[in-house]
């Protein structure tokens, strides 16, 4: 078995900014966010798949599905809006020049704006 890190920029749409690590976003605008990993895609059974829908739980999207995850899901979040499990990592496009982009930054806005309220 032949084992392959990946780590290339992914394009994120932002479904939703109706969570606490996406408040300070716009929703439709897409993020360039460092993916890194070796394997992994989001897999959910269709049940599944109909609640997070149509509960609006879905949070991010790639705009070009790189590993095959369903609906190309790549966040989402639980009922309260308060996690947010996500594939690509936006700790790593915080600073300029150390990342592919500041783009990781609002997740963190966001979480801060949050806590000031």
């Amino acid at each position: 078995e032949q084992r392959r890190f990946h780590c290339t920029v992914s394009e994120l749409i932002v479904a939703s900014n109706d969570t606490v690590w996406t408040c300070d976003m716009t929703a439709g605008r897409g993020l360039h966010i460092a993916a890194k990993h070796g394997e992994g895609n989001y897999v959910v059974d269709a049940e599944t798949l109909a609640r997070i829908e149509e509960n609006h739980q879905v949070v991010f999207r790639y705009r070009d599905n790189p590993n095959g995850s369903v609906h190309d899901i790549a966040g989402v979040t639980n009922a309260a809006g308060n996690v947010v499990g996500l594939m690509p990592h936006p700790e790593h496009c915080v600073e300029e020049g150390y990342g592919p982009s500041t783009d990781g930054l609002p997740f963190f806005t966001s979480v801060l704006r949050e806590m000031a309220r």
